[in-house]
């Protein structure tokens, strides 16, 4: 028995050394399951009851952090495949503001430090006209521009909620984990091509209908 438990300790102290080697969230949370497992295990024949007890509550801690970042890749990677924008998927993540008619949420310019998914209420990216539709995300562009400025005036026109999270949350999610971080980056660039074609479609609308030469309206 003796030599069992100094088995058991042996692969124990193993799994804790490598769980500070890990780089990314889902290998961490891994070995740290696996590390929970070995420390029960080992502390109960010992009868090393607080021991057992720390790793019984960081066990479906870490078993459900491991699950909530395996299942943001899986709908991150969703959105990539259906062509779904919404970023609805850091919904867990975020947190609720109301907002009232008249507040600007944000303006041009101006540093940014956060994005927001619009729930409810009537909101306006004021330089472009553009009303925003509830379920989408905004302020995103303000993270990947140089100098984190926004690249808009966001206006509130009707009372409404909003889900706020800050770009340092999202960066440590992209460090966290690389899958995140590719699939962000591809959702990000096709939210980008999108404004631009909006923003190419709203200019030729508005362009005057070009000159008929003197020549041709004689004819």
């Amino acid at each position: 028995m003796d030599s069992a438990h100094h088995a058991i300790g042996l692969f124990t102290s193993i799994f804790v050394v490598a769980t500070y080697t890990m780089r990314t969230m889902i290998p961490l949370r891994i070995f740290g399951i696996i590390t929970n497992v070995l420390l029960i295990t080992y502390s109960l024949p010992t009868h090393a009851y607080a021991t057992a007890l720390l790793h019984g509550i960081l066990l479906p801690l870490n078993v459900y952090r491991l699950h909530q970042m395996l299942q943001l890749v899986r709908d991150v990677k969703k959105s990539v495949n259906t062509s779904d924008l919404s970023m609805s998927w850091l919904k867990p993540f975020m947190t609720e503001r109301p907002c009232k008619a008249g507040e600007v949420l944000f303006y041009k310019d101006e540093k940014a430090e956060e994005m927001y998914y619009i729930v409810s209420g009537r909101f306006r990216l004021v330089e472009m006209g553009v009303d925003l539709p509830t379920g989408i995300i905004t302020g995103e562009m303000g993270m990947l521009s140089p100098s984190n400025t926004r690249t808009g005036t966001l206006e509130c026109l009707e009372d409404g909620v909003v889900l706020s999270v800050s770009y340092r949350q999202v960066e440590e999610l992209y460090v966290q984990n690389p899958a995140f971080g590719f699939y962000f980056l591809r959702l990000v660039s096709a939210r980008l091509f999108e404004n631009l074609g909006r923003m190419e479609a709203q200019l030729a609308q508005q362009a005057p209908p070009a000159a008929v030469p003197a020549s041709a309206a004689h004819a």
